[in-house]
C-alpha cells in the first residue's frame, strides 16, 4: 500500500518539509489587476509592493477540481493507492465540500480529505504528522483519526495591523478604519470550531495583543498534558516574528517554538503586517 499527501499553497509548507515527504502541493491563485498569478510563482514581495498602491484590490481562486483530478491522476500512475488530501479551512472557501463530493466518485486511488479548519501552521503540521506517519507504514484509515485528534488541539489568534485593508475589503467602515488606525487599535481575530475567521477582541498596540495571546497560551498550558508546539506568523513583518519568537522561548521554556509565514493567498484578507500565534500538541511527540 503507497500512501501520498496532497495539500495547497494556504499551508506554507518550506521546500525541505515538502521535500522531506514528497508532498504534492497545489497552488492556489492570486489575482493582481486582472493578471493570474499561482501562489507558488508571486514572491511575497511583488505582492506586498502591490497592496501598497491604489491599483485593483487583490483576490483569489481556490484550487481548482482540474488541478486536483490532474495530480490524483499523476500519483494514480505513479502507483499510489492512497492519498490524505489536506486543505484549508471550509469556513473560508467552498473547496472541501467540492473535494468531497469530487472523491466519491474518483476511483484511481483512495482518498482522504481533511479539512484544516485553519490555514498556514494548522495545514502544515497536519501534513508533517500525515508523512512522518505514512513513514512508519501506516495506511490513510490509521493516520486520518490522529490528524482529527491533532486538529482538536489546535488554537490560533493573530491580530490584524492596519484596519485600512479591511476597509477596503468590504470588511469595515472607512470611518471605522480612519478612527481605528489613529487610535492604533489591533483587532484580534481566531478561527471557530467550524473554522471560520471572528473577531474575539481588539488591543491598542501589537505589545498588548501579544500579551493578549500570551494569556491564552499560558491558560492552555495550564490544562493540558502533553507536549505544546507553538508558530509564531507574520504577513511580512519579520522583525515583530523575531521579537515575538524570542519572548516565547523565554516565557515558555517547554513549549517548541518555530516560525510561518502568510502569503498573498491569505494576506489577501488580512493585509501586510498581520501577527499571529498558532499552537497545538505537538505533532512531533505523536507516537509512530
Amino acid at each position: 500500500m503507497t500512501t501520498a499527501i496532497v495539500t495547497d499553497t494556504a499551508a506554507y509548507l518550506t521546500p525541505d518539509q515538502i521535500a522531506q515527504y514528497s508532498i504534492t502541493v497545489l497552488p492556489i491563485t492570486v489575482i493582481l489587476g486582472g493578471q493570474q498569478y499561482p501562489e507558488s510563482e508571486l514572491s511575497s514581495q511583488t505582492f506586498f509592493d502591490y497592496l501598497k498602491t491604489d491599483h485593483e484590490l487583490p483576490t483569489t481562486a481556490q484550487v481548482s477540481l482540474g488541478q486536483i483530478e490532474e495530480a490524483y491522476d499523476r500519483l494514480a500512475s505513479q502507483g499510489v493507492d492512497e492519498i490524505i488530501s489536506i486543505h484549508l479551512s471550509s469556513g473560508i472557501t467552498s473547496f472541501m465540500s467540492n473535494l468531497r463530493m469530487f472523491c466519491e466518485t474518483y476511483t484511481k486511488a483512495k482518498i482522504f480529505p481533511v479539512d484544516s479548519l485553519v490555514a498556514s501552521a494548522g495545514e502544515a503540521n497536519l501534513c508533517m504528522l500525515a508523512g512522518k506517519l505514512i513513514a512508519a507504514g501506516q495506511s490513510g484509515a490509521e493516520i486520518v483519526p490522529q490528524l482529527l485528534a491533532l486538529r482538536d488541539t489546535q488554537h490560533v489568534y493573530f491580530a490584524v495591523d492596519n484596519l485600512s485593508h479591511l476597509a477596503r475589503t468590504g470588511r469595515l467602515t472607512n470611518r471605522s478604519a480612519m478612527i481605528g488606525n489613529l487610535l492604533n487599535i489591533k483587532p484580534l481575530l481566531t478561527f471557530n470550531d467550524a473554522g471560520q475567521i471572528i473577531a474575539i477582541d481588539k488591543e491598542r498596540t501589537m505589545r498588548r495583543a501579544f500579551g493578549f495571546i500570551t494569556a491564552h497560551l499560558k491558560t492552555d498550558l495550564e490544562r493540558v498534558d502533553y507536549p505544546v508546539h507553538a508558530t509564531i506568523i507574520d504577513a511580512n513583518n519579520e522583525e515583530t516574528a523575531l521579537h515575538w519568537q524570542q519572548a516565547l522561548h523565554e516565557q515558555f521554556p517547554t513549549v517548541r517554538v518555530s516560525r510561518s509565514a502568510l502569503g498573498p493567498a491569505i494576506s489577501v484578507h488580512t493585509g501586510e503586517k498581520t501577527m499571529g500565534v498558532f499552537w497545538q500538541r505537538d505533532w512531533q511527540s505523536i507516537s509512530d
